[in-house]
């Protein structure tokens, strides 16, 4: 079956994502997005305020055979036209995890394709290079999502990639859906408060930033922490139901929104200023904020640094972020993955390929 696209146009790769809730499937050639089919099992968990390991992993399980139907069949692609399976390997839930790998692997043994277990984390920074292409050497990554924060030094996509800081404690993802519990507001938190903060005032109340005070950055000056700000927002919220006042849910939003995008921009163009770097690219799934995104425009542009983000479908899991990350490292010339590696539920970002 033919795929349509040039043959030179670069490694033609399928991705495999399944590190959460979403079941991805992805394919590219080289930085060119046939394919991005995603089932999603979020409705499965909002019950329990949260994802549940086990829910999870049995969603994957059904989900994944016709997802990677759809996918071939959007791209006009036959299995055995691939010329590598790119899976992640990790971080993310172990069981999870492990259902897409065993598929890659059974993919990768029946069509003797080479096998790239990858990092998930990198995938998120990788994606972006499917809409605007190669990254520039050591650019800035502020990747947020619902169980990472970190700064990084991105030198080469492939295997050269810095960790500046992290979280803490609560990623920002984490601290979106705990107020939003709290607030008596659906699962999951980000687009509801995003939704909900567009009516409200960000200035009625001055959340703390976390880990911006002068002693602070002195040890965690590219750190992050996201659980004092939920705390107060809690200990807020219970004065005001304590003193028989409503809480004005919008306001509470708005500002619980803007303490997340100060503190996150801030520390990201600190970070560029420190590297030297005049490029920064935004990546995982709280990316897709429309606050996140509008601040960090405005602090980039008065710096004079590039902001680089993908569009907000390629911003949560999917498999094309998986599929083009495995292109890269195709391309680099790269060894493939083992057959007999493991997932790794806290695979750190500094490694690209397991």
């Amino acid at each position: 079956m033919s795929t349509g696209v040039d043959v030179g146009d670069g490694p033609l790769v399928l991705g495999i994502e399944s590190s959460c809730d979403e079941t991805g499937v992805g394919i590219v050639r080289g930085n060119r997005l046939l394919a991005n089919e995603v089932a999603s099992s979020v409705e499965q968990h909002v019950r329990f305020g949260g994802v549940v390991p086990e829910v999870a992993s049995r969603a994957h399980l059904e989900a994944l055979i016709p997802t990677l139907r759809r996918a071939c069949e959007a791209a006009d692609v036959d299995l055995a036209e691939v010329d590598a399976i790119a899976v992640t390997a990790g971080p993310g839930l172990m069981g999870a995890l492990v259902v897409g790998l065993a598929a890659a692997k059974a993919l990768a043994v029946a069509l003797d394709k080479p096998l790239y277990g990858v990092n998930h984390l990198v995938g998120h920074v990788a994606v972006d290079l499917l809409e605007h292409g190669p990254l520039p050497a050591d650019c800035a990554a502020l990747l947020v999502s619902g169980g990472h924060t970190s700064l990084l030094r991105v030198g080469d996509i492939t295997g050269d990639i810095t960790e500046l800081g992290a979280t803490i404690d609560d990623a920002a993802g984490e601290a979106y859906d705990k107020v939003a519990r709290l607030l008596g507001l659906s699962y999951p938190g980000g687009p509801v408060i995003d939704r909900l903060a567009a009516e409200g005032d960000p200035t009625a109340i001055r959340f703390p930033r976390g880990l911006t005070a002068g002693k602070d950055l002195v040890k965690h000056r590219f750190d992050y922490s996201f659980s004092g700000l939920k705390t107060s927002v809690s200990r807020w919220v219970e004065t005001r139901r304590l003193e028989g006042k409503d809480v004005p849910v919008a306001d509470v939003a708005a500002s619980f929104q803007e303490a997340v995008a100060d503190v996150l921009t801030a520390k990201a163009l600190d970070a560029c200023e420190y590297l030297g770097a005049d490029t920064i690219l935004l990546g995982g799934g709280v990316a897709a904020n429309s606050r996140l995104r509008g601040l960090l425009e405005e602090r980039a542009t008065a710096a004079g640094v590039t902001l680089r983000r993908p569009r907000p479908g390629l911003c949560t899991d999917n498999g094309a972020m998986i599929a083009v990350l495995g292109a890269a490292v195709v391309t680099a010339g790269r060894a493939p993955s083992s057959l007999e590696i493991g997932a790794d539920s806290g695979m750190p970002v500094t490694t690209v390929v397991a």
